[in-house]
């Protein structure tokens, strides 16, 4: 399967990072470009309910390809979702439901610094994320 091109990008611009130290600043900069999502939005039903921090998304499909937006109050979850964003948005239902999430972080050089709490977070938001394409 051939990754969507901002998924491409996140993997170029991880792969030139050599330290930690340089893998959280991008980390937190993918953050910082995670488009707000609007207070309307940002209501219970949007929740993504398994994460620790608070984690809003929602998701429309256009033409058989997805698009989500999503919303966290935590800065590193806020850069793993949009991470995560990078890596879905644009596939189709069935592409959807292929993601390898750990694979996915394993490539970025991230796998190592998702604690279990976090590493589940992320594992219900791809989760909501299938249920919204299947509803």
């Amino acid at each position: 399967m051939t990754l969507p091109a901002q998924a491409q990008a996140a993997l170029d611009s991880f792969a030139g990072c050599t330290s930690w130290e340089q893998r959280a600043r991008l980390l937190m900069q993918w953050g910082q470009r995670l488009s707000e999502l609007d207070e309307r939005d940002k209501i219970e039903a949007n929740r993504v309910h398994g994460c620790e921090s608070q984690v809003w998304l929602v998701g429309e499909c256009k033409d058989g390809h997805w698009q989500f937006a999503a919303s966290s109050d935590a800065r590193l979850i806020r850069g793993l979702v949009a991470l995560l964003l990078a890596r879905v948005n644009g596939l189709s239902t069935q592409e959807l439901k292929q993601v390898d999430l750990p694979d996915w972080f394993d490539q970025l050089g991230l796998s190592r610094q998702l604690s279990p709490s976090r590493s589940n977070g992320l594992n219900a938001v791809l989760q909501r994320m299938r249920e919204l394409a299947l509803s």
